[in-house]
């Protein structure tokens, strides 16, 4: 089992160099109509992309994600004022019918676990986590060994963006305290799963998903910051939905909580980590 997870990390992992050499070849190929450094190589070369604007430095980091997170504790009064209906309503309905639909789709999964132990094992919780992890680290240590700061803030944006989504993702679990599918005993109904289970949101409780919410977070800044190799957004992606969708799986997670988690890491990352921020303004 191990030899397969350490298989499929060193697979991820040749999907992640690929983006530093790209960017290691746009540094060194000459072009007399740019500067030699890396970093503004890199930094024109992403102008366009979404967040690719944005620069944090460990210095800034921290008041990067307090503003974060006023601005996400702070969204009832952006809804109060009439902004964002739209988008919070089509989320919170897909995740009510998803709902809904739990205790008809998991009985599928809790009798077929075993046909699926295969997967199951390659998309082990250990192993998820620390492929998500390794992304922003691959792209951190490239970024300091080329010099260049948007691959540094790039891999430091997708740390923020990470941190923003656990916070509100083990708030809504320590409120909603959802009894995890595997926690059910076969043969019984997948029904009044809501404030039965555990009293820990690190452990207990499964609305929404941590993972789904972690990967997804990762994976839009990845996607966002390096939008113009078009590659990049379907491996970031695709990434993050085989590790959300693997989360069903395991019985770790009904489908309504991996939906929420990946749309909480999503429309944080998009909407607040990559949006301008006080801090790169530093002279206003």
């Amino acid at each position: 089992m191990f030899s397969r997870q350490r298989h499929w990390l060193s697979i991820f992992l040749s999907c992640i160099v690929p983006v530093c050499c790209a960017q290691h070849a746009a540094a060194q190929r000459p072009n007399p109509d740019l500067p030699d450094s890396p970093s503004e190589v890199s930094r024109l070369k992403h102008a366009n992309d979404p967040g690719g604007d944005r620069e944090v430095t460990w210095r800034s980091l921290p008041k990067d994600f307090l503003h974060d997170q006023k601005g996400i504790w702070l969204f009832p009064a952006q809804l109060a004022k009439g902004h964002h209906w739209v988008p919070t309503i089509a989320i919170a309905g897909v995740t009510g019918g998803l709902i809904v639909a739990d205790k008809h789709a998991m009985p599928y999964f809790q009798t077929h676990e075993r046909n699926l132990d295969d997967i199951n094992d390659v998309f082990d919780s250990y192993i998820t986590t620390a492929e998500v992890i390794s992304a922003p680290v691959a792209l951190l240590g490239a970024g300091y060994i080329r010099h260049d700061q948007y691959q540094v803030s790039t891999a430091l944006l997708a740390g923020e963006a990470y941190a923003d989504s656990a916070v509100l993702d083990l708030a809504i679990k320590a409120v909603t305290r959802r009894k995890r599918p595997s926690d059910v005993p076969p043969g019984q109904c997948f029904c009044n799963t809501f404030f039965a289970g555990g009293k820990s949101p690190f452990k207990g409780s499964s609305f929404p998903s941590g993972h789904a919410a972690g990967v997804f977070s990762v994976a839009t800044v990845i996607a966002s910051r390096y939008h113009n190799h078009r590659w990049v957004p379907w491996v970031a992606y695709g990434f993050a939905a085989a590790v959300s969708f693997s989360r069903i799986t395991t019985l770790s997670h009904f489908p309504s909580d991996v939906f929420l988690g990946a749309a909480v890491g999503y429309t944080i990352t998009r909407y607040e980590v990559l949006a301008p921020h006080p801090s790169d303004f530093p002279g206003q």
